[in-house]
């Protein structure tokens, strides 16, 4: 039986704890109050609300629920910071999270230091549960990280400026990495799913359960830059029969044309990231395209999206420590594709649509109380995504990890791998 955050192993919380919230203060350094009070979009939050958001989760379900005496540094912001746990009642309306220029970024740093003193000094002395709670807050703090990132990044890419945040990369190696190679997959009964002997999972990881794989194959690494432009200049947005009904409807109101970021000018395509305007690398994996767009890529490769089964059972043995992934406050940068035929880059890079409802797993039930709505109550109109990209922090990433959006949303590092039927 799969287990819950509740049985995650507590070795060295409190050294996991710094380096955690130690990132996001390096990752937030370089903002003013400006840059980390804006919002660009409902889906995306400022920086500032990442940074005490976090806090007020430690704060809530850690200190006021396990430490007598734990004075809130401020309890209006119980109101500004709740995110959409409704057992804790009434919240600030997400759309407007931009409009709080009060408590300005100054005063949230000193909110995360008034918690991080309380939480490391009751460290020790809290109970077996409130550690596990603890260990859910790492952990939730590192999906803020990359939330943060991603959401910088579409705050910066509306400024026509268009400002780096960080410096440019060095030259980035653009030999093609040659033709797709099919990968077998598994098939027959499978077990996926969290088995429970991981450090730690989220509820909606488990149970551990099985589930029939037919004859596939898996493409042997995620689709490049540089396949994605012949996609685009064979007229892939102008051809109405590569796509989803719903995703037509998205490509012609949205005037889509291209992966969000991306524009093309007279020295060829270029794509916007967190180190400013730069040429796109035809080597590197696609990213920032919705399941749309994936979608429609592998109907005119002759393709389809690989399930989440497949994606899982084929990742099982490989170390998700590995791969190009989040190791410190920087750019996240896309590798470009290695020359072997092995399965590659499964970790990292890009997260990975998969053809795959958020659904739950057989047996799964969600956690008792508040934090139980944190993934089960997202179970509706929404799709797998697998593997982690760059602006994921390593050590985060498991193959039983399950992200999840919505099938237009695409600022997020998403790509996809290809899948046929054998």
């Amino acid at each position: 039986m799969a287990k819950s955050w509740m049985d995650a192993r507590q070795d060295d919380l409190e050294d996991r704890y710094r380096a955690v919230r130690g990132l996001s203060d390096a990752l937030t350094a370089p903002l003013s109050d400006a840059d980390a009070t804006v919002q660009s979009m409902p889906d995306a939050s400022p920086a500032k609300w990442h940074l005490a958001h976090t806090s007020w989760f430690f704060e809530t379900f850690a200190l006021r629920d396990h430490v007598a005496g734990y004075k809130p540094f401020d309890p209006r912001f119980a109101f500004l910071f709740n995110s959409y746990y409704e057992a804790e009642g009434a919240r600030h309306a997400r759309p407007l999270r931009g409009m709080l220029t009060r408590p300005t970024l100054a005063e949230v740093r000193a909110y995360r230091a008034h918690v991080d003193d309380a939480m490391l000094r009751a460290m020790g002395m809290l109970p077996q549960a409130a550690r596990a709670l603890v260990t859910l807050g790492l952990h939730h703090e590192q999906q803020h990280q990359e939330l943060l990132l991603t959401d910088l990044l579409h705050l910066f890419s509306l400024n026509p400026l268009e400002p780096a945040l960080f410096g440019a990369p060095a030259a980035a190696p653009v030999d093609l990495p040659g033709p797709l190679h099919w990968i077998e997959g598994r098939e027959g009964l499978v077990e996926i799913g969290d088995d429970g002997r991981t450090a730690f999972a989220f509820d909606c990881e488990g149970p551990r359960h099985r589930t029939v794989l037919h004859p596939h194959a898996l493409a042997h690494r995620p689709i490049t830059n540089g396949e994605w432009i012949e996609f685009v200049e064979d007229g892939g947005y102008r051809t109405a029969s590569h796509w989803l009904s719903d995703g037509w409807s998205w490509v012609q109101g949205e005037n889509i044309e291209a992966p969000l970021y991306w524009k093309k000018g007279e020295q060829g395509w270029t794509r916007f990231g967190l180190d400013g305007r730069q040429p796109v690398n035809p080597a590197a994996p696609v990213a920032h395209i919705s399941l749309y767009e994936a979608d429609a890529y592998a109907s005119w490769a002759g393709a389809r999206l690989p399930t989440e089964a497949e994606w899982e059972s084929a990742a099982l043995n490989i170390p998700p420590s590995g791969g190009n992934q989040l190791d410190g406050p920087g750019c996240p940068r896309l590798h470009p594709a290695g020359a072997g035929s092995a399965l590659g880059q499964m970790f990292g890079d890009v997260w990975e649509w998969t053809g795959s409802a958020y659904r739950p797993h057989p047996g799964f039930r969600a956690a008792q109380g508040a934090v139980g709505e944190y993934n089960g109550k997202f179970m509706s109109g929404q799709f797998v995504l697998k593997g982690g990209s760059a602006a994921t922090p390593r050590g985060h990433m498991r193959a039983s990890y399950r992200n999840f959006f919505y099938p237009h949303q695409r600022w997020q590092f998403t790509g996809l791998r290809l899948a046929k039927d054998l």
